[in-house]
């Protein structure tokens, strides 16, 4: 007796235990799988599984035109936290691989496997057959047919040897996350071309104006991967594949990502109508680092090094807005510049800037750049044709509409505002409603205002308020304490084709002045009228732009000289300051990695005359004080030194490498400047420059001033 209850004891001992090693060991659950017994977890998680992708999967059209038979091979994880990751897809289209990973983005977060009720994670091989139609239609989580999934990796957590931490630190395979993240997309008008029309289709809630945009926004409308995918070149090298198609280095694992690019802009060139330097050139070197911590939080930054010497006509202008302190030019766009060799400028610059995303309504950065709004090729309300500034901006999105707040500090180099040996500091806030009044027609309400430390009183907390109304708080600190300007954008769309858009600037908000007739110096007004043509006559590829801008005189300056709409001598909305005319026509087109765009502008000016009978200020330069005006009515667009300019400018090229948007290029410049009286500043001239140069396409270059 006592043996049979000792052998019947440890019967239920081994039994007991039997079960433990079996229950220690759970598969990750759907919520559809919560009341399954425990024998059936794995198949039921199996079966969820494959009825998910099987009923949501697309096949390509392509690859059902083809008649394509075979298979997708998919290794995959579920983590810690419940969610799924792709580790690695084989198939023999790119689009059924670029099919899998957004079923995957689909996938819900789900209760993770566990060890010992420790969450742990685990990786699957899972094969798809194409067609469909030729995988196990049996899903029920009731049935005993498991999918043809195996897990190849069931980790069980170590509890104490951590020594090959280091050794797990690996690339998961890089599927150019950028695409989806809060990266700006960089600020490059051909490059903005290649998406346009997508990103402006009739029906879509998007808002265009508000730039640089970020790719996640646009990736919704347009396949960066699939277009990129279009233009690789086969190759097999590790340099080969550098040069032509990836980035220098592509870091990704399941919680992180980085990439890192050397950059060039290497320039040569004849200006020849001049005779003090053989060639012009630009040499560049950069550095790109960018990435992503988690799907909400990225970076990227750029350092610049750079040495040049440009056309006569942009080596004078670049001296003309030289800063106090000695140093000979700021190169337009970029920064201040030192001497380097033979009439030569060395211009370091560095752009960078943190990302964040708490949720799919805001996001925020802080950085050191550039900023733009409108959707035209010129902005009457922010430009970035100035150097880099710090900023902090918020962006919130809902419903139809998109909030742009930004905070910018800028500079005034003058030697007439310069304190104590350094630079004068103000500030400038401007917020940006964009609402999609119809599914064709958009409206914009725009308002800034500019301000300096005068008082001590610093970053005036009033505009750290996003929803406040500017021109208030500008009036309650005085007139002089700061200058506010508002704005008006709309965008029709007459189809997927054709939009019209257009900019209003109000600086001056007198009525009897606006409305008078008597043409005040305080009617101070601009307005922009564009269209845009997608895809012209049926080509597709084929972009055509028109555009007409006027500003009047006096606009974006101020009675104190300091408060002006500007930033290192340079206009912070169009590059001509105010009391001009311009007609500008674009036509770009894209092919594969090839490309080319040409441009024509025509404009009426009015400059100062700066000369030693007549130092008035007629309203042109943005940078002089109101009071130096010679009139107070009668006053017209042209007005004082009244110049014509002609500039033309045709590229073509060829994108190196798509990744990095590196391109080699071939461009000529044709300038004509006849202004009215001939002044050291302004007089007669004609240039016909030609460059060629391989370039990271990363930024605008200005050189139509």
């Amino acid at each position: 007796m006592k043996n049979y209850l000792f052998l019947l004891f440890l019967l239920s001992a081994i039994i007991l235990k039997s079960q433990a090693q079996d229950n220690s060991q759970r598969f990750p659950e759907f919520p559809q799988c919560t009341n399954v017994d425990f024998a059936n977890k794995e198949t039921c998680f199996k079966n969820t599984l494959t009825k998910f992708v099987l009923n949501n999967y697309e096949v390509p059209l392509e690859v059902i035109r083809e008649n394509y038979r075979g298979e997708i091979i998919v290794i995959f994880e579920v983590d810690k936290t419940g969610n799924f990751n792709i580790v690695y897809t084989d198939a023999a289209y790119a689009e059924l691989k670029e099919e899998m990973q957004r079923i995957f983005t689909l996938l819900p977060q789900i209760k993770p496997a566990t060890y010992n009720s420790r969450p742990i994670f685990v990786q699957f091989k899972m094969p798809v057959k194409i067609p469909l139609e030729l995988n196990n239609e049996d899903f029920s989580t009731t049935s005993q047919v498991k999918p043809d999934i195996s897990e190849i990796n069931f980790q069980q957590p170590q509890e104490d040897d951590l020594t090959n931490e280091y050794d797990q630190i690996q690339s998961e395979g890089f599927t150019r996350p950028r695409y989806e993240s809060q990266i700006n997309i960089p600020l490059s008008h051909e490059y903005y071309s290649r998406f346009d029309a997508e990103f402006n289709k009739i029906g879509v809630n998007t808002h265009s104006a508000s730039k640089p945009l970020l790719f996640s926004e646009v990736s919704k409308y347009y396949n960066f991967k699939a277009e990129e995918d279009k233009m690789l070149r086969d190759a097999d090298s590790w340099f080969g594949r550098k040069l032509w198609n990836e980035h220098l280095v592509q870091y990704q694992t399941e919680d992180y990502w980085f990439t890192l690019d050397f950059a060039l802009d290497l320039q040569l060139g004849k200006d020849f109508q001049q005779t003090d330097f053989d060639f012009t050139y630009n040499n560049t070197r950069a550095l790109i680092f960018q990435g992503g911590l988690g799907k909400k939080f990225n970076f990227y930054t750029v350092a610049y090094e750079n040495q040049g010497r440009f056309a006569d006509y942009y080596n004078r202008f670049a001296e003309s807005i030289r800063p106090d302190g000695g140093d000979p030019a700021i190169i337009p766009g970029r920064g201040i510049a030192k001497p380097f060799m033979d009439k030569g400028y060395d211009y370091p610059v560095a752009e960078g800037y943190l990302s964040y995303t708490p949720n799919k309504f805001f996001n925020l950065q802080f950085g050191h750049g550039k900023n733009f709004i409108g959707d035209g090729y010129r902005s009457l309300l922010m430009s970035d044709n100035a150097s880099p500034y710090p900023y902090f901006k918020l962006n919130t999105t809902f419903w139809k509409l998109k909030y742009t707040n930004t905070w910018m500090s800028l500079r005034d180099v003058r030697p007439a505002v310069t304190e104590n040996g350094s630079f004068r500091t103000k500030y400038m806030a401007n917020h940006y409603l964009s609402y999609n009044v119809t599914k064709r027609l958009n409206i914009g309400l725009f308002e800034s205002v500019v301000w300096e430390n005068d008082n001590n009183r610093g970053f005036d907390l009033n505009y750290l308020n996003p929803v406040i109304f500017y021109r208030a708080i500008e009036f309650s600190t005085g007139a002089r304490g700061g200058n506010a300007i508002i704005g008006l954008t709309s965008k029709y769309k007459f189809s997927d084709e054709i939009n019209i858009y257009g900019q209003m600037i109000i600086d001056e908000f007198s009525t009897s002045d606006v409305f008078g007739r008597n043409q005040s110096w305080k009617n101070k007004l601009g307005y922009q009228l564009g269209v845009k043509y997608f895809d012209a006559f049926k080509i597709p590829g084929l972009f055509l732009q028109a555009e007409y801008n006027q500003v009047r005189p006096y606009t974006y300056s101020h009675n104190t000289g300091v408060l002006n709409y500007g930033h290192n001598n340079q206009s912070m909305a169009h590059l001509w300051g105010s009391n001009f005319r311009e007609i500008l026509a674009i036509a770009r087109y894209k092919n594969d990695r090839w490309y080319g765009n040409a441009k024509v502008i025509y404009g009426k000016r009015g400059f100062d005359y700066n000369m030693a009978t007549n130092q008035a200020a007629y309203g042109g330069d943005i940078y002089t004080s109101e009071h130096q005006r010679p009139f107070d009515a009668g006053v017209k667009i042209g007005q004082g030194n009244t110049t014509t300019s002609f500039f033309s400018n045709i590229e073509a090229g060829y994108i190196v490498n798509p990744a990095t948007n590196l391109k080699l290029y071939g461009s000529f410049i044709y300038r004509s400047f006849n202004p009215d009286v001939k002044t050291h500043q302004n007089f007669e001239n004609t240039t016909s420059w030609i460059n060629f140069g391989l370039r990271t396409d990363i930024f605008n270059w200005h050189y139509d001033y």
